[in-house]
């Protein structure tokens, strides 16, 4: 097992993938090769931005691929009011899908913040404080 296959937030984004590929099989044909297409590439690439980035050999190189997920997350949902506004999803559809990348976001914030070395470091001093 890949060290990267115990992290909730990659858990969480691969089941993201899965979710993304069954909302967009209701796209229509034509769209296959334009938004659906563009749609699922995006959310794999949180998933394997994720997995990429624990295999780097320092906490800043990591960060630098959480970065790149958190970016893909955004682009997700600017996909994600394209669908919406063109009528491919309904609204309580979007509105699921958008509270899920609002926790992958905030799961991989905490991450980054976790990889921080002047972060663990005020935790320390905060902790020893109490």
């Amino acid at each position: 097992m890949f060290n990267f296959e115990k992290l909730e937030v990659w858990q969480k984004a691969r089941n993201f993938v899965e979710e993304i590929y069954r909302f967009t099989s209701d796209f229509p044909e034509k769209e296959r090769f334009g938004l659906t297409q563009h749609i699922r590439k995006t959310a794999v690439s949180i998933s394997s931005n994720i997995a990429e980035g624990t295999s780097r050999l320092s906490p800043l190189d990591f960060q630098r691929f959480i970065q790149i997920a958190m970016g893909s997350i955004r682009e997700m949902v600017a996909q994600l009011y394209v669908a919406l506004d063109i009528h491919y999803i309904q609204k309580e559809a979007f509105e699921g899908l958008y509270k899920d990348c609002e926790e992958l976001s905030k799961m991989l914030s905490g991450l980054s913040k976790s990889l921080n070395p002047r972060s663990a470091k005020s935790q320390l001093t905060t902790n020893s404080k109490l």
